[in-house]
């Protein structure tokens, strides 16, 4: 595991929903912003890419990459765009970010507008593996962005994505099960799928999903053999399913920490308006 990558995924779980420490810095900024169909994130760089702030919620605003609730979505970014001016004291005015993977431009182009909405200006779009590996940095081998309603897959060979593709089968499917092994409301599944505390009871619960993924997985690393698999996404958080994926495809699989916060920094990173935009105070 790369510890340059470890260090950057810890020092964003520290600063998520949480007051930023560098309470001064005043330099050039990246931003991403990662509309999920489970959980909405926004994250801000310094110069160096090296995580500042950022904000995520659990939103039910996007399906299957598609905005379904235009209004709620710009609401939900216009206010974590004001949390984190309020909180670094100046404005954020630029963000790049990302779509999965097999969704035509033309009906994704709203997630682009949910940015303009919120007083963004869009400065790069590109699909959800392809800006996670902006941040894991690959030369060789598949990102697996397991998302909330999809699993997203790209093959990355000499440093560049030459395949992608993109199933259903992500945390909701999950989050469902969950719901109905425990007589749950949807809401109260989506809070016990993710406690650490009873990770093992979830993961016999989920088993067979995992298996989903897993032959997902496996179907299109067939066709394009990688020698390593990077698991992304926040529903890869879910203790077992990396070696699923492993017994599944006879690959290497690896999970770094915090998988949630690889795409909304991989799509900062990507952000082309660091060399225009400086931080002005609020």
């Amino acid at each position: 595991m790369n510890p340059e990558l470890n260090a950057i995924l810890e020092e964003a779980h520290k600063v998520f929903n949480h007051e930023p420490a560098r309470h001064n810095y005043r330099g050039p900024v990246k931003i991403g912003v990662d509309l999920g169909t489970a959980y909405t994130v926004l994250v801000v760089l310094d110069e160096h890419g090296r995580p500042l702030a950022g904000r995520y919620q659990f939103a039910q605003i996007v399906r299957d990459g598609l905005v379904v609730d235009f209004i709620g979505a710009i609401q939900l970014l216009k206010r974590m765009k004001l949390e984190l001016e309020r909180d670094l004291g100046f404005t954020l005015d630029h963000a790049a970010t990302t779509y999965p993977p097999g969704v035509p431009l033309a009906e994704v182009r709203a997630t682009r507008n949910v940015l303009i909405g919120a007083g963004l200006e869009c400065t790069g779009f590109a699909d959800e593996p392809t800006v996670a590996n902006a941040l894991l940095g690959l030369r060789d081998g598949a990102v697996v962005d397991v998302g909330g309603g999809t699993t997203g897959i790209a093959i990355v060979r000499d440093g560049e994505v030459v395949y992608t593709a993109d199933e259903a089968t992500g945390g909701t499917h999950f989050s469902l099960v969950v719901a109905g092994a425990l007589n749950l409301p949807f809401l109260e599944a989506e809070k016990v799928k993710t406690d650490p505390r009873r990770s093992r009871e979830i993961g016999t619960i989920v088993y067979p999903v995992m298996q989903k993924v897993g032959s997902i997985v496996a179907r299109h690393v067939k066709a394009h053999p990688v020698d390593s698999i990077w698991m992304v996404g926040g529903t890869s958080a879910l203790q077992g399913l990396d070696e699923v994926v492993h017994d599944m495809t006879g690959v290497a699989t690896f999970t770094p920490p915090h998988p949630m916060f690889v795409t909304p920094i991989g799509a900062a990173l990507t952000d082309a308006g660091l060399d225009d935009a400086k931080a002005v105070a609020a």
